[in-house]
């Protein structure tokens, strides 16, 4: 499978924003962006002012290295938030992106990025009701209960010793003592990062 094999570090400083992808590190001042708030390469201090379109693919890529999803899991994504009628295509986008199972554990705080949450699905450490899930992509259904497995609590609980305390969002059930946790709805916008623009992704995409 295809995946990005660079300094993630370089993703952050060419958005020019945090987007939290080397887990406790990024609170720390040895955070990249912390000290050189610039794009990377020769020519990062020299960006001049962007187009129209410039920005609509800065705010795409943004969004799609914050998740960790390839550009083709991404477009799919936005395809399948258009064919519905009842939520707004860019909410239900981002709907889409929180549902999935990598996100959920993070966004529970049981594990401090999206990209360790990836990794220890893949090797079998969560369950979802109950049932082994290795797919960091499934979308977990309001309800549904996410779980360590007991032979892995032992290593989990020593990722959580040494990583930052991290509040869950209020549309999630949350037990860090039982390392469970459960997607009560989906969120509200108000509930998501304000920082986003989604509207600038219909944009691109409608082109």
């Amino acid at each position: 499978m295809a995946r990005y094999t660079d300094s993630v570090c370089k993703l952050c400083r060419n958005e020019g924003t945090k987007l939290f992808l080397k887990g406790s590190r990024c609170y720390t001042t040895k955070c990249a962006i912390e000290r050189r708030r610039y794009g990377p390469g020769q020519h990062g201090q020299d960006r001049k002012k962007q187009s129209e379109y410039a920005l609509q693919l800065r705010e795409k890529q943004k969004v799609r290295h914050t998740y960790g999803v390839l550009e083709s899991q991404f477009s799919a994504y936005f395809e399948q938030a258009s064919r519905q009628k009842k939520v707004p295509t860019g909410l239900k986008l981002l709907q889409l992106l929180e549902a999935r199972l990598d996100n959920l554990v993070h966004r529970s705080g049981i594990v401090p990025s999206r990209a360790q949450a990836r990794q220890l699905i893949r090797h079998g450490h969560f369950t979802v009701n109950g049932k082994v899930v290795s797919i960091p992509s499934y979308q977990v259904r309001a309800g549904e209960v996410i779980a360590v497995c007991e032979k892995s609590k032992k290593l989990v609980k020593g990722i959580l010793e040494n990583s930052p305390a991290a509040a869950h969002p209020n549309w999630m059930d949350v037990s860090i003592e039982n390392l469970t946790a459960s997607l009560v709805n989906a969120p509200s916008r108000e509930d998501l990062d304000q920082s986003i623009k989604e509207a600038l992704i219909v944009e691109y995409y409608s082109r």
